[in-house]
C-alpha cells in the first residue's frame, strides 16, 4: 500500500514551494516523521516528513521544480517496510555435492587443490558479481508512461537515461535522477574565463553562475521594493554601553544559573525599543493604502543569521516578556535557523524590527526598513572610544545605534526622539523597570 506524501501548509499566504534538496533517494526506508525532502518559500527552508515508515518509492518532483501546497510529492511504500526481515537463515543440513562429479568449484575444493594454476582461476567473477548486484547503466527494454512523460517535455531519448528498473524498465525516477545530475553538471561548467588585456595572470579568471533560492530572492524583493516605495531616511545616535556591561557583569553567573540562558545586549534594546515605541507610536504602525494603521501591540523582529541569508523572527508580545524570555526566545530562534526549523507564522507580522550588525563587526551602517513596517533600529559593534563625561575626556565603551524610518508616517522630530529615549534607556536600565 502506498502513502502519499504531501506538501503540507507553509502559512498563510504561501499558496506553492520549490523543491530544494532530497534527503532520501528512492529505495531509501524512511521512519515515520523522518525528514525525506527540504522545500523553500519566499520566507524559510522547510523539511517535509514521511508520513509513514516504509520504502520511499516515487519521487514526483525533481529539486528546483515549483509545487503547490497540498500536492502530492513522493510516495511511501508501507508493504514493503512490513515485508522487511531478516536474510533466512542457511538450511540446517545441506547435502554434501556428490565427489564423483563436482559440477561448479566450490571453497573445499579449491583448498584441497592447491596445486591448481592461478591462471585457471575466474578472476572476473567479483567484477560480475557487482555489476549484477547493482544494475547501473544498462538500456532500457521497456519505458514506463510517466518516464516516457518526462523524456517528450525535455527532449530525451531512452537510450540517453540508465535504467535501473526490474527487467530493465525506465522508470520515471531514473530520468528525474538523470535530469538533476545533468544540472550538476551544467552548474560545475557554468564557468566564464575572462582574459584581462595587458596583465600577467597566474591562471584564468573565473566566474560561477549560481541560481538565487527563494529566501535570498525575496529579501532583494523587499529591500528594492522598500527604496521604491517608502520615503527611507536614516538618523544616527550613539548609547555608551557602560552601564548595562556592568549590570551584566554583576548578576551574569546568577542570571544563567537560575533562567539557564545568558544575559545578553539585545534584551535591554528590546525593552528600550518597546519603551520608545510606547512614546512615538507612528513607528510602530504602517502605512495601509490612505491610511495608517496603529498597533496597540509590539511584536519585535529581531534579525538573526540562517544558512541561506538573514531571517527575522518575531517576539510576539514582547512588551509582556521578561528579560529571560526574550533571551530564551532569541537563542531558540538562533539554534533553529541555522536548522531551518523556523516555521513561515514566525516570520511573519513584525511591527518593528531590531538588526545587530555589530555581531559581524559593523561599526556604522544604515538598516534597511521591512515593509510594511515604518522603522528598524540597527545595533553596531561596541568600541572603547574616548568621550567628553562632565567636562573631561574618558574612555567609555561606545555602540552606534541607527534608526531608519519611513518619512511618510514619521517626522524627523518624532525620529530623532525615539532614537534619544532609546539611548536614554540603554544608558540607565533603571528607566525601563521604572517606566520612567
Amino acid at each position: 500500500m502506498a502513502t502519499d506524501v504531501k506538501v503540507p501548509a507553509a502559512g498563510e499566504s504561501i499558496s506553492e514551494v520549490i523543491i530544494g534538496s532530497w534527503l532520501k533517494s528512492v529505495g531509501d526506508r524512511v521512519a515515520a516523521d523522518e525528514p525525506i525532502v527540504e522545500v523553500e518559500t519566499d520566507k524559510a527552508t522547510l523539511e517535509v516528513p514521511a508520513p509513514v515508515a516504509g520504502v520511499l518509492t516515487e519521487q514526483l518532483y525533481a529539486p528546483g521544480d515549483t509545487v503547490a501546497v497540498g500536492a502530492v510529492v513522493a510516495r511511501i511504500d508501507e508493504t514493503q517496510a512490513a515485508a522487511a526481515a531478516p536474510e533466512p537463515a542457511p538450511p540446517a543440513e545441506a547435502p554434501p555435492a556428490p565427489a564423483e562429479a563436482p559440477l561448479a568449484p566450490q571453497p573445499q575444493a579449491r583448498a584441497a587443490a592447491p596445486e591448481r594454476a592461478p591462471a585457471e582461476r575466474p578472476e572476473v567473477q567479483p567484477a560480475a558479481a557487482a555489476v549484477a548486484e547493482k544494475p547501473v547503466g544498462q538500456k532500457a527494454t521497456s519505458v514506463m508512461p510517466a518516464a516516457q512523460r518526462l523524456l517528450a517535455e525535455h527532449g530525451l531519448s531512452a537510450d540517453e537515461v540508465p535504467a535501473t528498473g526490474p527487467g530493465g524498465r525506465l522508470l520515471k525516477e531514473d530520468v528525474l535522477r538523470y535530469l538533476e545530475e545533468r544540472e550538476r553538471r551544467a552548474a560545475r561548467s557554468a564557468v566564464v574565463e575572462v582574459p584581462l588585456s595587458g596583465a600577467v595572470l597566474d591562471g584564468p579568471r573565473q566566474e560561477e553562475r549560481v541560481r538565487m533560492s527563494p529566501l535570498r530572492r525575496t529579501i532583494a524583493e523587499r529591500l528594492v521594493r522598500a527604496q521604491q516605495t517608502a520615503a527611507l531616511l536614516t538618523t544616527f545616535n550613539e548609547v555608551d554601553m557602560s552601564a548595562v556591561i556592568e549590570l551584566r557583569k554583576q548578576y551574569r553567573d546568577a542570571f544563567e544559573q537560575r533562567y539557564g540562558v545568558r544575559l545578553g545586549f539585545m534584551s535591554f534594546f528590546v525593552k528600550a525599543v518597546i519603551d520608545a515605541l510606547k512614546l512615538i507610536p507612528q513607528l510602530n504602525a504602517e502605512i495601509d493604502g490612505e491610511d495608517i494603521v496603529y498597533k496597540n501591540y509590539y511584536d519585535i523582529g529581531v534579525a538573526v543569521s540562517a544558512k541561506k541569508g538573514l531571517v527575522v523572527p518575531v517576539l510576539r508580545d514582547a512588551d509582556r516578556m521578561s528579560f529571560a524570555e526574550i533571551e530564551k526566545a532569541i537563542a531558540d530562534f538562533a539554534q533553529r535557523a541555522q536548522a531551518n526549523k523556523l516555521t513561515p507564522e514566525e516570520l511573519q507580522g513584525g511591527t518593528f524590527t531590531i538588526s545587530n550588525g555589530g555581531v559581524f563587526g559593523s561599526l556604522l551602517s544604515p538598516p534597511i526598513v521591512n515593509p510594511p513596517q515604518s522603522g528598524v533600529l540597527g545595533m553596531h559593534a561596541i568600541q572603547e572610544r574616548p568621550v567628553a563625561v562632565g567636562g573631561q575626556v574618558v574612555v567609555r565603551p561606545m555602540m552606534y545605534v541607527a534608526l531608519t524610518y519611513d518619512h511618510r508616517i514619521v517626522d524627523g522630530r518624532e525620529a530623532v526622539t525615539f532614537l534619544k529615549r532609546v539611548k536614554e534607556a540603554v544608558e540607565n536600565p533603571a528607566r525601563m523597570l521604572l517606566e520612567v
